[in-house]
Formats: structure tokens, C-alpha cells, sequence
């Protein structure tokens, strides 16, 4: 029963989880905090309630901001299936059939009636509600349910519904990628525990976390990143343990092409950069009499309060202690980040990499042919884009080269149906296109040898042949 109690707590919520609000199609990532306010669809709650509770558990949201769990109820309108209507041709939206006004609605609110009794007084005021067909008055339910059920649905964050809530809400953060299209290519990338794999993308780290998932925390990742820094927003909405970040590396992509050719070197750049830091400091020194210097004839005819003086001393101890407070953090980050260089450099100089993503905003083609080179032989790789002309491109240029086969280019493409009784169709607002996903496999090559050489082989082996007969 211990085993059992253990397990059940895996699946509960706890405070400081990053969890996912849902409220029909509509997604947001949070973290549970105390006494935090959240607001969620012009709705303001607090998730204190929620600890302790399973997760995709339902949640009322009374008033004064705390959440209850949602009771189902069996509210089978019979009647009102009895009372439908053959057809709508007689009914007329002239705004005038519903009775209850806006401030009635209020008031009912104010009452402390919940979404449910307010859907049903405005099913009873309404004069039109019971000549409408079944489907519509189905119809007519869903869409008042969600304008006054106040409900929320709390989730365990995932690749798929953290794709969702981006494509839903800022798909171009995320370069406009689906979630069946992040699906397959984190399926075509071989993505498992224990592999090395190397992640290139401008999605907000959403296939950054996405490989993180999958690996489970065992291998290691290298976060190939352009700018000053890697971005990660997406992957901090997932909410993973401590241990999956130290499997987690980030490499700057500008220096690739000297970690290929073997001139890279951490030490010299973090050096360079701490005696910049210190010359700016100490020009900053040298400025600060100068300035000193122009205000000594205004302070030369202010000698009368010497009170003034000492806060100033005082002041100028202040600046040049947080001046160098300031210089000591910089020197510290940048010792970091001169080490997590170096870590991502030995891991990169062995080139046996298992694996290789590519989802940005950015030409795909000079990166492809860059980051191919730390892949071991046989090894998959895959690369997004909106758009296939780049991945065309990257076709052609893979085809000239050589090293790789089993090259795909391919679209991809989903369609929501609607299965319900005698109403089963295509759902008909859905995204148009899911982009383009180009795949392969690397393979070695045999650089020993010239091209032309094959060539000749052929005719030496047959030539063997003839002698050996003729002998």
C-alpha cells in the first residue's frame, strides 16, 4: 500500500509545480505559487485550493478567487429534447427572443449562482430556445456554457499541450509548428535515453524541451544558440526535476567554424574580456576626478556646510563599492560561462554525436552543412521549416556533397473530425499547413581516394581477369 501511496503522489498537484490551465481549446502555463493571483480568461483566481488535488482535475471558481472541485452532474434535459423543433426556418434573430438583460445576468451573479443555473433561467427566459432542432439547442448550450461556466481544468505540462497552447496563442514564436509535425520529428531524430543530441531552434525552447522529455534525463544535449544567449522560456514551462538540466549544454553557433578548424580557445576570450572590463572600470576611475576637477570651482564657492562634503565621500565610497560588487558578478559570469563553453566544446571535439535538429527562423542551409560534421556515421537527422524552398536548397546541396542517404522531403498535414451521432465532419477552422520536415541519415565517406579513381578500378579488375584466363 506504501508502493501505492507513492505512485498517487507522483499525480498530485504540489505548491511550485509548473502546471497548464484549460479551459475549452485554450491553454496557459503557470507556476503554483502561494497567494499569487492569476488571471485566466478575464478571470481572476488564486491556486492555493488546488494543492494536494489530482491532476486534469476540474475546478470551480467561486467568487473571492478560491477554487472548489467541479461536482458532474447526470442534467439530462429531457423535456427539452421532447419540446425540439422540426427546423429553424421560423426562428428570427432579431435579438428580442432572450428576456433576461445583461444587469439581470449580474444580478444572478451577484446572487451566487453558478454557470450551470445561469444557463438554465436563460434557457427558461428564452422564447425561441425550445422551437430550435436538438443540434441546435446542443449547440446553443455549448456556447453559453462557455461564457458563463466558471471552470478550469488544471494539466501536467507535455510536448503536446505545451505545443498546442504556443500554436494556439503565438504560433509564430514557435515558427508556426504543430504538434503531430514536433512529433515526427522528434520520431524521425531517434530521440531516446542515453543518446547525444544536438538541437539548433528559435521556437522558445519548445523542441528544446520536447527532446529533454523524451531522453528522460539520461544523455546529454547541446543547445546550439545564435545571440548573445540561449533562450529557454519554453523549456522552464515544462517544470523538469534538477537533474534534467545537468545533462543540458549550450554552445554558441557563431563558433563552430572555429571549434572545426581547432583554433578555439575559452581561456583567452574570458581573459580578454575581464581585461576589458577592468580597463573600462579603471577609465571610469580615471574620468570620475576629471569630473571632479570641473565642479571643484562651483564647490570652491560652497565652503560653508562641511556636513555636505562628508555625504558626498560618502556617496562616491557608495558608487565605487557597487562598481566593483558589479565587476566581480560580470567576472563570475563570465567564468561560468567560459566553463559551460568548455564542457559543450569536449563534448562536441569527438564529432560522434547521435543525432541533429534544426527548427528556426534562419537559412537552414549553412547550418545543416556545419553541424553535420559532428554526426557520427549512420545517424539520423531532421530539419523544420515553414516554407520548403530552404529545404529544397538543403536537398540539393546534401545531393552534391554526399554523406548522407535516405534523404525525404516531406509535408505534413493533420485534420480534426467531429464525431458526434449523425453530425460526424471535418472540423472547419484548422490550420492550414503544418510545414515541411527534410529527413536523412548520415553516412562516411572515403576521402582517400579520388572521385575519377572508381572509374579506372573497373577495367584493372576485368584486365586481371583476362590474364589470369590467358595464363
Amino acid at each position: 500500500m506504501a508502493d501505492n501511496g507513492d505512485d498517487d503522489s507522483q499525480y498530485r498537484i504540489k505548491e511550485g509545480d509548473c502546471v497548464v490551465l484549460k479551459r475549452g481549446d485554450i491553454f496557459k502555463a503557470v507556476q503554483i505559487q502561494p497567494l499569487k493571483k492569476v488571471v485566466f480568461e478575464k478571470q481572476w483566481f488564486f491556486l492555493d485550493n488546488a494543492v494536494g488535488h489530482l491532476y486534469s482535475t476540474t475546478f470551480d471558481i467561486v467568487p473571492g478567487g478560491t477554487l472548489q472541485p467541479h461536482r458532474f452532474k447526470n442534467t439530462e434535459s429531457s423535456s427539452d429534447a421532447k419540446e425540439a423543433g422540426t427546423d429553424n426556418r421560423n426562428i428570427v434573430d432579431d435579438g428580442k427572443s432572450q428576456k433576461l438583460t445583461r444587469d439581470d445576468i449580474e444580478t444572478l451573479k451577484e446572487q451566487g449562482l453558478k454557470g450551470q443555473e445561469i444557463i438554465q433561467q436563460l434557457i427558461e427566459n428564452s422564447s425561441t430556445f425550445r422551437d430550435k432542432t436538438e443540434y441546435a439547442q446542443d449547440k446553443y448550450i455549448k456556447k453559453k456554457k462557455k461564457k458563463y461556466e466558471n471552470t478550469v481544468t488544471i494539466l501536467r505540462p507535455s510536448c503536446r499541450i505545451l505545443a498546442m497552447m504556443y500554436h494556439g496563442r503565438e504560433p509564430g514564436k514557435i515558427c508556426h509548428l504543430r504538434y503531430d509535425t514536433l512529433a515526427q520529428m522528434l520520431t524521425l531524430a531517434n530521440i531516446h535515453a542515453g543518446s547525444k543530441i544536438l538541437v539548433f531552434e528559435t521556437c522558445a525552447g519548445l523542441v528544446l524541451g520536447g527532446v529533454m522529455e523524451r531522453m528522460g534525463g539520461y544523455g546529454s544535449v547541446i543547445q546550439m544558440y545564435p545571440g548573445g544567449g540561449p533562450v529557454r522560456a519554453g523549456v522552464e514551462s515544462f517544470g523538469f526535476p534538477a537533474h534534467f538540466h545537468d545533462m543540458l549544454h549550450e554552445f554558441p553557433i557563431c563558433h563552430v567554424n572555429s571549434l572545426l578548424a581547432g583554433t578555439l580557445d575559452t581561456t583567452v576570450k574570458d581573459a580578454s574580456s575581464t581585461e576589458n572590463q577592468t580597463s573600462i572600470v579603471a577609465e571610469e576611475e580615471h574620468n570620475q576626478p576629471a569630473t571632479e576637477k570641473q565642479r571643484s570651482p562651483e564647490e570652491e564657492s560652497i565652503e560653508t556646510s562641511t556636513g555636505d562634503d562628508i555625504c558626498l565621500d560618502q556617496e562616491k565610497i557608495e558608487k565605487g563599492k557597487r562598481k566593483e560588487a558589479k565587476a566581480q558578478e560580470k567576472r563570475v559570469k563570465l567564468e561560468e560561462k567560459g566553463k559551460k563553453l568548455a564542457a559543450a566544446a569536449s563534448l562536441l571535439e569527438g564529432r560522434n554525436a547521435d543525432g541533429l535538429i534544426i527548427a528556426s527562423r534562419f537559412h537552414p542551409c549553412p547550418v545543416l552543412m556545419g553541424l553535420l560534421k559532428f554526426l557520427s556515421p549512420s545517424r539520423p537527422f531532421v530539419v523544420y521549416s515553414q516554407y520548403k524552398e530552404p529545404l529544397i536548397e538543403c536537398y540539393t546541396k546534401l545531393r552534391e556533397c554526399g554523406g548522407t542517404v535516405n534523404l525525404r522531403l516531406t509535408d505534413t498535414w493533420l485534420r480534426h473530425y467531429q464525431v458526434l451521432p449523425n453530425r460526424t465532419h471535418p472540423v472547419l477552422l484548422m490550420s492550414g499547413g503544418g510545414g515541411y520536415v527534410l529527413s536523412g541519415t548520415t553516412v562516411a565517406m572515403d576521402h582517400s581516394k579520388p572521385a575519377g579513381s572508381q572509374q579506372a578500378e573497373e577495367p584493372a579488375s576485368k584486365r586481371l581477369k583476362l590474364t589470369g584466363a590467358e595464363g
